[in-house]
């Protein structure tokens, strides 16, 4: 029997992670390891700066009160130790995690940690803002699970998946789609005369880009992106050689330790 961990970012108490575990039990073991809050955006965020707690709820399920990439890493080496899981699921999130939101999302951090291990990692996320269904994301998890343990995944992939609003027209693989952000920044003042400030949800003018996640899903379409972890931009390494003799035109300081 295969065996499952899931995390995610919303917390352990979540209504997405909750309707995750109970579709995949039909597939495997599941183990959830996930915050005990929760921590959106959190990144890739791993905490060095103070121990980490772990929270034995029950056989299956532990709460950690760190970051879903705190949460894989005590779950590798520590509560899953003896017996690793064979892929690593990742949500639901309640909220898309679409183009550039792939660099701040925890929980797509969570499953792309799953490279780390030489694991298959999926990230699953419901599109929409107040009362969704997760029902139909949880049911499409389950299908891509079983496919992926079934036939693998290309080596240092992990799938990023966006399951739109509404009506389901069918599946698209995708890239990664661009936008133009506008940050709001909400300023104040504490009970104490302190400045503070808030940084509010951003305003995103997407770009209209053929086959990218933005589009498949704005046309009613479940997005999946693969994704690695190597960030190079192969391309403009191309472009760029001709600056690798930048040392022989500019006189350096010489280091002083």
């Amino acid at each position: 029997m295969p065996r499952i961990l899931i995390t995610n970012d919303d917390g352990i108490h979540s209504q997405g992670i909750r309707k995750l575990e109970e579709a995949l039990r039909a597939i495997g073991e599941v183990i959830v390891v996930a915050p005990s809050h929760e921590m959106s955006a959190a990144s890739h965020a791993l905490t060095l700066g103070r121990p980490l707690r772990i929270d034995r709820i029950d056989e299956y399920h532990f709460a950690v009160d760190g970051t879903p990439v705190d949460c894989v890493t005590l779950a590798m080496g520590e509560i899953l130790r003896e017996a690793p899981p064979d892929i690593i699921v990742s949500g639901i999130n309640h909220g898309g995690n679409l183009g550039d939101d792939v660099l701040y999302s925890g929980t797509v951090a969570g499953a792309m940690e799953a490279l780390v291990y030489s694991l298959p990692g999926v990230a699953i996320s419901q599109v929409g803002r107040g009362e969704v269904d997760f029902e139909p994301a949880a049911h499409f998890a389950a299908i891509l699970v079983r496919r992926i343990l079934a036939e693998g995944l290309p080596e240092r992939t992990v799938l990023n998946v966006n399951i739109p609003r509404g009506p389901i027209r069918g599946v698209r693989l995708t890239h990664q789609g661009t936008r133009v952000a506008r940050i709001r920044i909400h300023p104040g003042v504490d009970p104490r005369g302190r400045r503070y400030y808030w940084i509010g949800e951003e305003h995103a003018e997407w770009n209209h880009e053929e086959m990218s996640d933005y589009e498949a899903v704005r046309e009613g379409y479940i997005s999946i992106t693969p994704l690695h972890n190597n960030l190079t931009n192969f391309r403009a390494l191309e472009q760029l050689h001709t600056w690798a003799a930048l040392a022989d035109d500019v006189a350096l300081p010489e280091p002083k330790w």
